[in-house]
């Protein structure tokens, strides 16, 4: 598969810079005209037009193309214009800034990256950028004054030297602040003495180092950075938070009546491996199901294996010859002892209801797709060992909250790679097949068999795209998700009413999180309220730490990890910080609490993996908590969950039960 980059490089304008407001037709074509991919180390170049920072070696980073697009555009640089540039890692912004300004001149004090720099301006005939090896807080006096400075680090406070060159009426764009809190400032000078700052949003860069850095000295603004107000964030939290009782108190399940009505309820979690958040649903569901005529629990699981689990608590035949459920990686995910219980609950519930009346147990996940994977790595075990390495790489990143395409390693696209698709793609295929060839033939054959056509028709186009571990792949696997929920709801009658298991970043709305408005991406809870409105719920899931069930790679190992707390400025630590150990967060309680948690903050994802020494990159991004959900439970320490043993399993079960070992 050859990468096609001036496509993706369009496709990163569109979504990236002109869909998030970047309107600046200088800027936006200048971003369409410089390749990136020039601009990051070999075998990451199909990582370059992701809307993420890449690593460049010293400790540096090339960032985002969105923030580049945002501080060359807050700068306001006209044609002809003088350009300071402090930090020039690999030489991308400049690049960029080369195309709008007359000069630029830029400072990096890393020699390698440098000359690095310089080589590649070299290459790509851009003339009009001169580049010095030194100290960019005592910015360029000689070259001064500056229309526009632009400085690629974070400081206390904005180094007086820089502010000396900056001409007058021009514009300063400079992250300020400590590690984790810091804004980016756009500093406008207006007279010799006077500076006026405007605060253009919350970001994060490395640390800028050099004579005049963090030196506490104040500028004059005309228009200073609001206090914040009285009562803190974590505060206005506790006010409007319903504490939690007991998981195994029926009052726990009560709190949630107030979605009863809803026509979908959506329950999350923020990683796959907490025995709290399984508890957790599994009360509410059995609250909905007991008093809310609930019918349908739609989980994230394949669809063949929750079919046996639907055998068993419903009562229906046992398919002789089948195997065990949940066999292949992440077996813990569905095989622990919190989802036994609970579907021995829904077996003997349904044992004292009329048949039609009996709530179903269903997988979302039509594809199989982990069984899926596994055939992909068998295969590439056997034919070659090096693209497997790469395959397991690609798949233990495939998630749309990862950041960071270093953990890839290096997982290019080799030539032997390439040959194996349609081998892989065959032997996927062939395998879905001979599944469904196996399913029910009872009083639910129709639908099954419609499901199945659908399966078979979408199926080529789908392990095609998870074959190379695209973006399109994570859409398509959600709206196939979406339109198995549809279905189950329609072929249970027109007054049926469904609950959904899944992770936060399928459920929470997409259009408010980075996976929407930057990447492009869709999910489930996205779909629900598109058709659904205020019929849907969307209740997410949280903690601060604990531990976890989780591996470090796909494929690996259950381990039980430590989770790292929280980082400042996300909405993890507002949550810690309230001291309420475990809440409901109900966001039409309080629009005053609402408005102050609509600003956009970090939020923590993990799935069946977890990679704490890359915590920031791997599992957090940006999102809108009260837009994302409805409402959010929140327990401050968790535990993992119980991955079924032996001796779990109770003899003389019925041949129906899905958990034999």
């Amino acid at each position: 598969m050859r990468l096609d980059l001036s496509r993706a490089r369009d496709r990163m304008v569109d979504l990236h810079i002109v869909r998030r407001g970047i309107d600046d037709p200088r800027v936006v074509e200048a971003m369409r005209i410089v390749p990136r991919e020039a601009f990051v180390d070999p075998g990451f170049e199909e990582f370059a037009y992701e809307d993420a920072p890449l690593a460049i070696g010293e400790g540096q980073t090339i960032s985002q193309p969105y923030i580049v697009a945002l501080m060359i555009a807050e700068a306001e640089i006209e044609a002809g214009d003088t350009v300071l540039e402090v930090g020039t890692g690999s030489g991308y912004a400049a690049a960029v800034l080369s195309r709008v300004a007359g000069h630029v001149y830029t400072v990096e004090r890393h020699a390698p990256l440098a000359n690095g720099a310089s080589q590649r301006f070299a290459r790509l005939g851009y003339d009009n950028i001169d580049v010095r090896i030194g100290d960019g807080t005592k910015g360029w006096p000689e070259a001064g004054p500056f229309d526009a400075i632009l400085v690629a680090a974070g400081s206390t406070s904005v180094p007086q030297a820089l502010k000396e060159q900056l001409d007058l009426g021009g514009h300063m764009v400079i992250p300020i602040g400590p590690a984790g809190e810091q804004r980016l400032l756009k500093v406008t000078r207006v007279n010799a003495t006077t500076f006026e700052e405007h605060d253009l949003g919350g970001v994060r860069f490395v640390p800028l180092i050099g004579e005049h850095a963090r030196r506490d000295e104040p500028s004059q603004p005309a228009r200073s950075i609001p206090r914040p107000p009285s009562r803190t964030l974590p505060e206005m939290v506790a006010d409007v938070a319903e504490p939690l009782p007991d998981l195994d108190d029926p009052a726990f399940g009560r709190l949630f009546d107030r979605f009863g009505n809803r026509r979908v309820v959506l329950l999350g979690e923020s990683s796959h491996g907490t025995s709290e958040f399984y508890r957790a649903r599994a009360a509410i569901t059995r609250r909905l199901i007991e008093e809310h005529g609930f019918t349908i629990l739609a989980v994230e699981a394949d669809w063949p294996d929750a079919a046996a689990v639907d055998r068993y608590v419903r009562h229906r035949p046992h398919r002789r010859g089948s195997n065990a459920p949940f066999q292949r990686f992440p077996t813990w995910m569905w095989r622990n002892r919190e989802v036994m219980s609970f579907v021995d609950w829904m077996r003997e519930y349904n044992d004292s209801v009329a048949e039609q009346d009996r709530a179903g147990f269903y997988g979302l996940d039509i594809y199989n797709m982990r069984e899926s994977i596994a055939a992909v790595l068998d295969y590439l075990d056997k034919v070659d060992p090096a693209a497997a390495t790469v395959a397991r790489e690609r798949y233990g990143c495939l998630t749309p909250w990862q950041n960071d395409p270093s953990t890839y390693g290096r997982a290019v696209l080799t030539a032997s790679y390439n040959k194996c698709e349609e081998a892989v793609v065959r032997q996927c295929r062939e395998l879905l097949e001979r599944s469904l060839e196996a399913t029910d033939s009872d009083g639910d054959q129709l639908f099954d068999a419609a499901q199945n056509a659908r399966l078979i028709s979408a199926a080529e186009q789908y392990y095609r795209t998870m074959y190379y571990a695209g973006a399109d792949s994570w859409n398509l696997r959600d709206r196939h998700m979406f339109e198995t929920l549809e279905h189950l709801l329609e072929s249970r009658g027109s007054g049926s009413k469904a609950i959904v298991w899944a992770h936060n970043s399928h459920i929470g709305d997409a259009r408010h999180t980075e996976m929407g408005a930057a990447r492009d991406e869709l999910n489930i809870g996205q779909l629900c309220r598109e058709r659904f409105g205020e019929q849907a719920a969307l209740i997410g899931f949280g903690t601060h730490g604990g531990k976890v069930a989780a591996a470090s790679a796909w494929d690996g190992e259950i381990k039980m990890k430590e989770i790292q707390p929280s980082l400042p400025g996300s909405y993890e630590r507002v949550f810690h910080d309230s001291d309420v150990d475990r809440f409901l967060l109900d966001f039409s309680r309080d629009d005053a609490l609402r408005r102050r948690l609509d600003e956009p903050k970090l939020e923590r994802f993990i799935g069946v993996i977890y990679r704490p020494e890359t915590e920031r990159m791997s599992h957090y991004l940006h999102a809108s908590l009260p837009h994302q959900f409805d409402a959010f439970v929140w327990f401050d320490l968790t535990t993992p969950v119980a991955p079924l043993m032996p001796e779990h399993v109770r003899p003389g079960m019925p041949e129906t039960f899905p958990f034999g070992l």
